[in-house]
C-alpha cells in the first residue's frame, strides 16, 4: 500500500460518509513529513494549528519546566490521529513539545481544512467526544495514580494497560512518565525480578 494510499484510508476510516472526491480533496491538503528521531514537530511557544497522523514510528509529548527538566505527558504511535482538540489549544501557544522519539512519519493536515471539510459530520462529532472523553479519563487515572499509589503500582498499571510501549520506548522516559527517575525504575524492575532492557 503506497504512503498516500495509507493516509487516505486513515481519513476514510474515520470519516466513512466523506464522498470519495471530498475524502480526496481533503487528503490532499495535508503534507506527509518524514522526521529523525529526536525531531521536533510541534514546539513549546508554537500554535497547534496541525492535525498529526503516525503513519510510522513514535511520537512523544512531553513538557520542559524551568530548569530543563523533561516530563512526558503521552506516547502516540502507529495510526494515531492527534489534533488540537480544544479552541484553547488552538488559539494560545502550546505548553508541550511534540517530537519523534524514533525515525517517524507523520501526516500533518490543517486543522481549518480538517474542520471545514468534516465540520457537520456525526463522525468528526463522535472523535471529538472519544477524544475528550479519553483525555479526560487519562488526566483522572494518572492524578488519582500518582496520589495514591506507590511507584511499584504505577509500573504495574504501566506494564498492564500498555504492553505495547514495553521494548519500544526506552526506560528513562518511561520512567518520566510515571513521575520517576531512570535510576529509581531500573532499582524496582531489578526488585520485581525483571531484565533492565
Amino acid at each position: 500500500m503506497s504512503s498516500s494510499h495509507a493516509w487516505t484510508q486513515a481519513l476514510s476510516r474515520r470519516f466513512p460518509e466523506l464522498e470519495p472526491a471530498a475524502l480526496a480533496a481533503l487528503a490532499g491538503q495535508a503534507h506527509r513529513v518524514p522526521l529523525g528521531a529526536h525531531t521536533t514537530l510541534l514546539a513549546a511557544g508554537a500554535p497547534w494549528q496541525h492535525a498529526f497522523w503516525v503513519e510510522h514510528g513514535l511520537l512523544r509529548l512531553f513538557y520542559i519546566d524551568s530548569e530543563g527538566r523533561e516530563s512526558n505527558k503521552n506516547f502516540h504511535a502507529e495510526d494515531a490521529f492527534i489534533w488540537p482538540v480544544t479552541d484553547a489549544l488552538r488559539r494560545e501557544p502550546a505548553a508541550f513539545f511534540i517530537a519523534a522519539l524514533v525515525p517517524a512519519t507523520v501526516w500533518c493536515l490543517p486543522h481549518a481544512a480538517l474542520e471545514a471539510a468534516v465540520a457537520q459530520l456525526p463522525s468528526w462529532t463522535a472523535l471529538q467526544l472519544q477524544a475528550l472523553a479519553g483525555l479526560l479519563d487519562d488526566k483522572m487515572r494518572r492524578e488519582q495514580a500518582f496520589l495514591q499509589c506507590t511507584a511499584r503500582q504505577r509500573y504495574e498499571a504501566l506494564l498492564r494497560e500498555r504492553p505495547e510501549w514495553m521494548g519500544r520506548i526506552p526506560l528513562r522516559h518511561l520512567a518520566s512518565y510515571l513521575g520517576m527517575t531512570d535510576v529509581s525504575l531500573s532499582r524496582l524492575r531489578a526488585s520485581m525480578g525483571l531484565i533492565d532492557g
